[in-house]
């Protein structure tokens, strides 16, 4: 049998895409023992590449959605979850807060200190709210400060100022002589000696 492309050649190969025979140059092996005619050999190589590229696209997209499988739920993720719910809940308290003050058993009447701490306390939360002191003490009273309308003159025994340096100035209003009275502010609480009556 001679080869198709040279007549005067005997064909040593057939083509394993189209079936010609083939002779040494017209034969083109693209595996060990596999030889093609040029069209074919083409087709083989082009095919091949194609498949390869297809492989290589299928395992990078398998590749990209483990990994994003992967980022879906992280630890940081749940960590930014649950900060951004408390801080959700805490600006909830700030903007919607304002508790009342315990009410308190106390005979404040008779414990001018204990009312003077309570006072304080109610200063505190009002500062905290509002953003400012109050001008007067009876601001605080009910939302800050829980004291009934017969514990209201109550409040007269105090001495409250507003303070630009401290913020203010608490303290009691007619100390006993003697007596330790104290001064709190912001900054802390501060004892004077009282030597007469007034403060």
């Amino acid at each position: 049998m001679q080869c198709k492309n040279h007549p005067d050649r005997k064909a040593e190969h057939f083509c394993a895409g189209c079936g010609i025979p083939l002779c040494g140059d017209c034969a083109e092996e693209t595996k060990p023992g596999e030889f093609y005619c040029f069209k074919c050999a083409m087709l083989v190589s082009v095919s091949a590449v194609g498949t390869t590229m297809k492989g290589k696209k299928e395992r990078l997209a398998e590749k990209k959605e483990k990994e994003k499988e992967k980022k879906k739920w992280t630890s940081f993720r749940y960590f930014v979850v649950v900060s951004s719910v408390m801080i959700l809940v805490m600006w909830g308290v700030i903007l919607f807060g304002g508790q009342k003050a315990p009410a308190g058993a106390a005979d404040l009447a008779g414990q001018p200190r204990i009312l003077l701490f309570m006072v304080d306390g109610g200063l505190k939360r009002y500062a905290h709210y509002e953003d400012r002191y109050p001008a007067r003490l009876i601001d605080l009273v009910p939302k800050y400060l829980s004291l009934g309308k017969e514990e209201l003159p109550l409040l007269d025994t105090l001495s409250y100022a507003r303070d630009p340096e401290l913020g203010y100035r608490l303290s009691l209003a007619r100390p006993k002589p003697g007596e330790m009275n104290l001064i709190i502010s912001p900054k802390g609480i501060k004892y004077e000696t009282s030597t007469r009556g007034g403060g």
